[in-house]
Protein backbone atom coordinates (compact mmCIF):
# COMPACT_ATOMS: atom_id res chain seq x y z
CA UNK A 1 0.00 0.00 0.00
CA UNK A 2 1.48 3.26 -0.49
CA UNK A 3 2.63 5.56 1.52
CA UNK A 4 2.07 9.55 0.68
CA UNK A 5 2.95 12.16 2.59
CA UNK A 6 2.70 14.59 0.30
CA UNK A 7 2.40 18.75 1.93
CA UNK A 8 2.79 16.96 5.31
CA UNK A 9 0.66 18.59 8.20
CA UNK A 10 2.60 20.84 10.10
CA UNK A 11 0.51 22.95 12.10
CA UNK A 12 1.62 25.77 14.53
CA UNK A 13 3.81 25.17 17.81
CA UNK A 14 0.54 26.48 19.68
CA UNK A 15 -1.58 24.04 17.85
CA UNK A 16 0.40 20.65 17.96
CA UNK A 17 -0.99 19.04 20.71
CA UNK A 18 -3.63 16.18 19.84
CA UNK A 19 -5.73 16.34 22.29
CA UNK A 20 -6.77 20.35 20.93
CA UNK A 21 -6.26 19.12 17.21
CA UNK A 22 -9.08 16.55 18.22
CA UNK A 23 -11.46 18.87 19.96
CA UNK A 24 -10.67 22.17 18.33
CA UNK A 25 -12.75 21.23 15.20
CA UNK A 26 -16.05 20.79 17.00
CA UNK A 27 -16.10 23.59 20.00
CA UNK A 28 -19.23 25.46 20.43
CA UNK A 29 -17.25 28.78 20.22
CA UNK A 30 -16.44 27.76 16.53
CA UNK A 31 -19.68 27.87 15.56
CA UNK A 32 -20.59 31.14 15.14
CA UNK A 33 -17.24 31.71 12.36
CA UNK A 34 -17.58 28.63 10.42
CA UNK A 35 -21.63 28.88 10.03
CA UNK A 36 -21.12 32.54 8.40
CA UNK A 37 -18.25 30.97 6.28
CA UNK A 38 -20.61 28.06 4.98
CA UNK A 39 -23.96 30.37 4.29
CA UNK A 40 -23.29 29.85 0.67
CA UNK A 41 -23.98 25.93 1.17
CA UNK A 42 -26.15 25.79 3.60
CA UNK A 43 -28.33 28.41 1.89
CA UNK A 44 -28.21 26.11 -1.44
CA UNK A 45 -29.26 23.20 0.63
CA UNK A 46 -32.73 21.17 0.55
CA UNK A 47 -33.36 18.04 2.60
CA UNK A 48 -33.70 14.76 0.90
CA UNK A 49 -34.74 11.93 2.24
CA UNK A 50 -33.20 8.96 0.50
CA UNK A 51 -35.12 5.57 0.11
CA UNK A 52 -32.41 3.10 0.68
CA UNK A 53 -33.95 -0.39 0.21
CA UNK A 54 -36.05 -2.50 2.46
CA UNK A 55 -38.06 0.09 4.09
CA UNK A 56 -35.01 1.84 5.52
CA UNK A 57 -34.95 5.28 5.03
CA UNK A 58 -32.02 8.04 5.51
CA UNK A 59 -32.05 12.16 5.46
CA UNK A 60 -29.53 14.51 4.40
CA UNK A 61 -28.61 17.89 2.69
CA UNK A 62 -28.12 18.23 -1.16
CA UNK A 63 -26.66 21.75 -3.08
CA UNK A 64 -25.70 22.45 -6.61
CA UNK A 65 -22.82 24.26 -7.23
CA UNK A 66 -22.72 27.62 -6.55
CA UNK A 67 -23.20 29.81 -9.42
CA UNK A 68 -20.55 30.07 -12.32
CA UNK A 69 -18.16 27.78 -10.53
CA UNK A 70 -19.22 24.26 -12.21
CA UNK A 71 -16.70 22.18 -13.17
CA UNK A 72 -16.58 19.59 -15.87
CA UNK A 73 -17.49 17.09 -16.04
CA UNK A 74 -19.73 17.48 -12.91
CA UNK A 75 -19.04 16.02 -9.69
CA UNK A 76 -21.44 15.02 -6.67
CA UNK A 77 -19.12 14.77 -2.89
CA UNK A 78 -21.22 12.80 -0.60
CA UNK A 79 -20.27 13.70 2.90
CA UNK A 80 -20.73 11.25 6.09
CA UNK A 81 -20.15 12.43 9.22
CA UNK A 82 -18.75 10.74 12.60
CA UNK A 83 -20.45 8.72 15.53
CA UNK A 84 -22.95 11.08 17.09
CA UNK A 85 -21.93 13.96 14.72
CA UNK A 86 -24.36 14.77 11.83
CA UNK A 87 -24.45 17.12 8.57
CA UNK A 88 -24.51 19.67 10.28
CA UNK A 89 -21.31 19.32 12.35
CA UNK A 90 -18.35 22.40 12.02
CA UNK A 91 -16.39 19.62 10.11
CA UNK A 92 -18.71 18.51 7.68
CA UNK A 93 -20.03 21.99 6.58
CA UNK A 94 -16.41 23.49 6.52
CA UNK A 95 -15.51 20.75 3.99
CA UNK A 96 -18.96 21.62 2.04
CA UNK A 97 -18.30 25.19 1.70
CA UNK A 98 -15.18 24.24 0.00
CA UNK A 99 -16.02 22.17 -2.11
CA UNK A 100 -19.15 24.07 -3.05
CA UNK A 101 -16.99 26.88 -3.54
CA UNK A 102 -14.92 24.47 -6.27
CA UNK A 103 -18.06 23.39 -8.18
CA UNK A 104 -19.04 20.41 -6.89
CA UNK A 105 -22.50 19.11 -5.57
CA UNK A 106 -22.28 18.70 -2.16
CA UNK A 107 -24.48 15.66 -0.32
CA UNK A 108 -24.21 16.03 3.68
CA UNK A 109 -25.49 12.45 4.53
CA UNK A 110 -27.02 11.79 7.98
CA UNK A 111 -26.51 7.71 9.13
CA UNK A 112 -29.40 6.42 10.61
CA UNK A 113 -30.56 8.18 13.91
CA UNK A 114 -28.13 10.98 12.97
CA UNK A 115 -28.95 14.94 12.74
CA UNK A 116 -32.43 14.77 14.29
CA UNK A 117 -33.54 12.04 11.78
CA UNK A 118 -34.83 9.89 14.82
CA UNK A 119 -38.11 8.95 13.66
CA UNK A 120 -37.23 8.04 10.12
CA UNK A 121 -36.61 4.29 10.99
CA UNK A 122 -38.14 1.99 13.98
CA UNK A 123 -35.04 0.52 14.05
CA UNK A 124 -31.95 1.42 16.33
CA UNK A 125 -28.92 2.77 14.34
CA UNK A 126 -25.80 0.66 14.45
CA UNK A 127 -22.52 0.79 13.11
CA UNK A 128 -23.28 -2.68 10.94
CA UNK A 129 -25.95 -1.04 8.95
CA UNK A 130 -23.62 -0.63 6.12
CA UNK A 131 -26.67 -2.10 3.51
CA UNK A 132 -28.43 0.86 3.65
CA UNK A 133 -25.40 3.23 3.41
CA UNK A 134 -25.31 1.78 0.30
CA UNK A 135 -28.51 2.13 -0.68
CA UNK A 136 -28.58 5.94 -0.20
CA UNK A 137 -25.58 6.22 -2.74
CA UNK A 138 -26.73 4.18 -5.17
CA UNK A 139 -30.60 6.09 -4.99
CA UNK A 140 -27.78 9.17 -4.72
CA UNK A 141 -26.00 7.65 -8.12
CA UNK A 142 -29.74 7.46 -9.47
CA UNK A 143 -30.99 10.81 -9.30
CA UNK A 144 -27.93 12.04 -10.41
CA UNK A 145 -26.72 9.63 -13.01
CA UNK A 146 -24.32 12.52 -14.64
CA UNK A 147 -22.41 13.31 -11.71
CA UNK A 148 -18.96 11.60 -10.83
CA UNK A 149 -19.84 10.29 -7.48
CA UNK A 150 -16.92 10.39 -4.95
CA UNK A 151 -17.60 9.87 -1.11
CA UNK A 152 -15.32 11.26 1.89
CA UNK A 153 -15.88 10.79 5.73
CA UNK A 154 -14.75 10.99 9.17
CA UNK A 155 -14.28 8.78 11.72
CA UNK A 156 -17.09 6.33 11.42
CA UNK A 157 -18.09 7.93 8.38
CA UNK A 158 -14.76 7.11 6.83
CA UNK A 159 -15.34 3.74 8.04
CA UNK A 160 -18.39 3.49 6.28
CA UNK A 161 -17.65 5.04 2.94
CA UNK A 162 -14.31 2.69 2.65
CA UNK A 163 -17.24 -0.31 3.36
CA UNK A 164 -19.28 1.20 1.10
CA UNK A 165 -16.29 1.21 -1.77
CA UNK A 166 -15.87 -2.11 -0.82
CA UNK A 167 -19.21 -3.35 -1.85
CA UNK A 168 -19.58 -1.36 -4.96
CA UNK A 169 -18.86 -3.29 -7.55
CA UNK A 170 -21.78 -5.90 -6.43
CA UNK A 171 -23.98 -3.07 -5.87
CA UNK A 172 -23.94 -1.25 -9.06
CA UNK A 173 -21.91 2.44 -7.74
CA UNK A 174 -19.52 4.08 -10.04
CA UNK A 175 -17.40 5.54 -7.52
CA UNK A 176 -14.47 7.82 -8.80
CA UNK A 177 -12.83 8.21 -5.27
CA UNK A 178 -13.06 7.91 -1.87
CA UNK A 179 -11.58 9.74 0.87
CA UNK A 180 -11.55 8.02 4.52
CA UNK A 181 -10.33 10.86 7.59
CA UNK A 182 -9.23 8.70 10.65
CA UNK A 183 -11.82 6.25 9.90
CA UNK A 184 -12.48 3.45 12.55
CA UNK A 185 -10.16 0.93 11.69
CA UNK A 186 -10.40 -1.95 14.01
CA UNK A 187 -13.73 -0.99 16.59
CA UNK A 188 -12.20 -3.28 19.51
CA UNK A 189 -8.97 -0.85 19.50
CA UNK A 190 -10.75 2.17 19.24
CA UNK A 191 -13.88 1.70 22.11
CA UNK A 192 -10.14 0.20 24.45
CA UNK A 193 -8.73 3.61 23.40
CA UNK A 194 -11.70 5.39 24.55
CA UNK A 195 -12.21 3.29 28.18
CA UNK A 196 -8.41 3.69 28.97
CA UNK A 197 -7.75 7.28 27.63
CA UNK A 198 -8.30 10.84 28.84
CA UNK A 199 -12.29 10.56 30.33
CA UNK A 200 -13.63 14.34 28.07
CA UNK A 201 -13.78 11.81 25.02
CA UNK A 202 -15.69 8.64 26.70
CA UNK A 203 -17.83 11.55 28.81
CA UNK A 204 -18.26 13.22 25.54
CA UNK A 205 -19.51 9.98 23.52
CA UNK A 206 -21.57 9.34 26.75
CA UNK A 207 -23.26 12.40 26.33
CA UNK A 208 -24.07 12.61 23.15
CA UNK A 209 -25.21 8.77 22.42
CA UNK A 210 -27.49 9.49 25.67
CA UNK A 211 -29.48 12.50 24.32
CA UNK A 212 -29.75 10.30 20.59
CA UNK A 213 -31.04 7.31 22.77
CA UNK A 214 -33.45 9.19 24.38
CA UNK A 215 -34.41 11.03 21.11
CA UNK A 216 -35.24 7.64 19.67
CA UNK A 217 -36.93 6.67 22.65
CA UNK A 218 -39.23 9.77 21.97
CA UNK A 219 -39.43 9.26 18.63
CA UNK A 220 -40.86 5.59 19.20
CA UNK A 221 -42.48 5.15 22.86
CA UNK A 222 -44.25 2.29 21.82
CA UNK A 223 -41.09 0.44 21.07
CA UNK A 224 -38.54 1.56 23.60
CA UNK A 225 -37.74 2.17 27.17
CA UNK A 226 -34.01 2.55 27.36
CA UNK A 227 -33.90 3.16 31.00
CA UNK A 228 -31.33 -0.11 31.98
CA UNK A 229 -29.27 1.34 28.72
CA UNK A 230 -28.84 4.88 29.86
CA UNK A 231 -27.74 3.80 33.20
CA UNK A 232 -24.96 1.96 32.33
CA UNK A 233 -22.24 4.05 33.31
CA UNK A 234 -19.34 2.67 30.49
CA UNK A 235 -19.42 2.60 26.92
CA UNK A 236 -18.56 -0.75 26.59
CA UNK A 237 -20.88 -1.67 29.16
CA UNK A 238 -23.80 0.15 26.76
CA UNK A 239 -22.71 -1.05 23.55
CA UNK A 240 -22.87 -4.47 24.72
CA UNK A 241 -26.31 -4.14 26.16
CA UNK A 242 -27.34 -2.68 23.29
CA UNK A 243 -26.29 -5.32 20.82
CA UNK A 244 -27.38 -8.15 22.71
CA UNK A 245 -31.19 -6.37 23.30
CA UNK A 246 -31.55 -4.60 19.38
CA UNK A 247 -29.43 -6.83 17.40
CA UNK A 248 -28.93 -10.16 16.10
CA UNK A 249 -25.24 -10.06 17.45
CA UNK A 250 -24.53 -12.90 19.56
CA UNK A 251 -21.48 -10.92 21.57
CA UNK A 252 -20.19 -7.50 21.54
CA UNK A 253 -16.66 -9.18 20.07
CA UNK A 254 -19.10 -10.32 17.01
CA UNK A 255 -20.57 -6.89 16.42
CA UNK A 256 -17.46 -5.16 16.59
CA UNK A 257 -15.90 -7.38 14.35
CA UNK A 258 -19.02 -6.89 12.17
CA UNK A 259 -17.88 -3.55 11.06
CA UNK A 260 -14.03 -3.54 11.34
CA UNK A 261 -11.98 -2.74 8.18
CA UNK A 262 -9.02 -5.09 9.37
CA UNK A 263 -8.58 -7.90 7.22
CA UNK A 264 -10.01 -8.42 4.14
CA UNK A 265 -12.52 -6.40 4.39
CA UNK A 266 -11.25 -3.69 2.01
CA UNK A 267 -10.23 -6.22 -0.53
CA UNK A 268 -12.69 -5.65 -2.93
CA UNK A 269 -11.93 -1.48 -3.31
CA UNK A 270 -12.28 -0.73 -7.03
CA UNK A 271 -12.08 2.96 -6.67
CA UNK A 272 -9.31 5.19 -5.90
CA UNK A 273 -9.13 5.05 -2.14
CA UNK A 274 -6.92 7.72 0.60
CA UNK A 275 -7.29 7.19 4.17
CA UNK A 276 -5.60 10.30 6.15
CA UNK A 277 -4.87 9.07 9.49
CA UNK A 278 -2.18 10.52 11.95
CA UNK A 279 0.33 8.86 14.42
CA UNK A 280 -0.76 10.79 17.76
CA UNK A 281 -4.54 10.13 16.65
CA UNK A 282 -5.87 9.28 20.50
CA UNK A 283 -8.67 6.90 19.21
CA UNK A 284 -7.86 5.20 16.13
CA UNK A 285 -4.33 3.70 16.90
CA UNK A 286 -2.45 3.77 13.69
CA UNK A 287 -0.58 -0.29 14.39
CA UNK A 288 -3.76 -1.18 13.04
CA UNK A 289 -3.21 -0.15 9.51
CA UNK A 290 -0.85 -3.09 8.98
CA UNK A 291 -3.95 -5.34 9.61
CA UNK A 292 -5.80 -3.79 6.48
CA UNK A 293 -6.11 -5.32 3.24
CA UNK A 294 -3.57 -3.09 0.69
CA UNK A 295 -5.34 -3.42 -2.76
CA UNK A 296 -3.55 -1.14 -5.15
CA UNK A 297 -6.13 1.46 -5.28
CA UNK A 298 -5.71 2.19 -1.95
CA UNK A 299 -3.19 5.16 -0.68
CA UNK A 300 -2.10 6.15 2.59
CA UNK A 301 -1.27 9.53 4.11
CA UNK A 302 0.30 8.47 7.76
CA UNK A 303 0.92 12.06 9.14
CA UNK A 304 3.15 12.76 12.79
CA UNK A 305 0.42 15.07 13.67
CA UNK A 306 -3.28 16.07 13.53
CA UNK A 307 -5.15 14.43 16.22
CA UNK A 308 -8.58 12.86 15.72
CA UNK A 309 -9.67 14.13 12.20
CA UNK A 310 -8.35 17.85 13.64
CA UNK A 311 -5.80 18.78 11.11
CA UNK A 312 -5.85 22.15 12.16
CA UNK A 313 -3.23 24.70 10.68
CA UNK A 314 -5.43 28.28 12.07
CA UNK A 315 -8.32 29.06 13.90
CA UNK A 316 -10.47 30.18 10.51
CA UNK A 317 -10.96 29.60 7.07
CA UNK A 318 -10.77 25.92 5.66
CA UNK A 319 -8.33 23.23 7.25
CA UNK A 320 -5.46 21.58 5.61
CA UNK A 321 -8.21 18.38 5.98
CA UNK A 322 -10.40 20.31 4.04
CA UNK A 323 -8.29 21.75 0.80
CA UNK A 324 -6.35 18.07 1.15
CA UNK A 325 -10.12 15.90 0.79
CA UNK A 326 -10.55 18.49 -2.72
CA UNK A 327 -7.72 18.17 -3.69
CA UNK A 328 -7.87 14.49 -3.73
CA UNK A 329 -11.66 14.61 -5.29
CA UNK A 330 -10.38 16.52 -8.31
CA UNK A 331 -7.60 14.41 -9.18
CA UNK A 332 -8.07 13.00 -12.31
Amino acid sequence: MPTDNREEFRPPSWLGNRHLQSVLPSLPMRRGPVESRAQPVIAASRQLVLDCGDGARLMGWYSEPAAGTGIKPERLAVLLHGWEGSAESLYVLSVAQLLHERGFAVMRLNLRDHGGSHALNEGLFHSCRIAEVVGAVGRLQALFPAKLLSLAGFSLGGNFVLRVGARAEAAGLRIERIVAVCPVLDPATTLAALESGPAMYRNYFLFKWRRSLRAKQAAWPASYEFGELLGERSLTAMTERMVLKYTDFPDLASYLRGYAITGDALAGLQAPARIITSEDDPMILAHDLERIAKPAVLELTLTARGGHCGYMDALRGPSWIDRAIVQDLLRD
